[in-house]
């Protein structure tokens, strides 16, 4: 007993005499996987906060007695993804689609060195902010990009990939919370930061 697959649902969709795979033109592939890694890092950025905050609050009293502080030092990098988002279209029309990534790139990896050497709270929070900035030019240019250059035929499920980058981003926010805390019961002494 032969059993029909409908077109797509096997790995394959059947256009015309050809067969177009999801994997079939590495290119887009790699540029999809490349673009989607936007979608990681908001995915990481939004999960990794809940772990890494009980390591803020040990580093900064002045966070431990402020839950004004803690909410904002969670809320700050949604906060900066909105405004990133908003402009986003704006910066992807003016400047094309490759150059809205690489300035986002560069946003981010700039928000992270403040993060990272962020004497009080408040730089901390500017820092997100600005992780936040390149997230949200990021959401909106990644699908757009991989949209533009995925052929017609397996389009739908290549923007999906950013979706599903996005999740698995949180997911890995929580494998990374879950090391940190074993590390941390297993009595090793050594007090790590999480990179947020």
């Amino acid at each position: 007993m032969t059993i029909e697959s409908l077109p797509g649902s096997s790995g394959y969709l059947d256009v015309g005499n050809r067969k177009v795979t999801y994997f079939s033109n590495s290119y887009v592939v790699g540029l999809t996987v490349i673009a989607g890694i936007g979608g990681l890092l908001f995915g990481y950025d939004t999960g990794v906060i809940s772990g890494a905050l009980l390591y803020i609050r040990d580093e900064f009293k002045q966070v431990d007695q402020s839950s004004f502080l803690q909410e904002t030092i969670v809320s700050m990098a949604l906060c900066g993804a909105m405004i990133g988002a908003a402009t986003g279209g704006w910066i992807n029309d003016a400047y094309g689609r490759k150059k809205a990534t690489l300035s986002a790139d560069v946003v981010f990896v700039l928000g992270s060195i403040v993060m990272a050497v962020a004497p009080d709270p408040y730089v901390l929070i500017l820092g997100r902010f600005l992780v936040g900035l390149g997230v949200g030019v990021a959401s909106v240019t990644a699908p757009v990009y991989i949209a533009e250059a995925s052929p017609s035929e397996i389009r739908g499920g290549l923007v999906s990939t950013n979706v599903l980058m996005i999740t698995g981003g949180s997911f890995l926010s929580y494998l990374v919370n879950l090391a940190f805390t074993e590390f941390e019961e297993a009595g090793s002494g050594y007090n790590m930061s999480l990179a947020l």
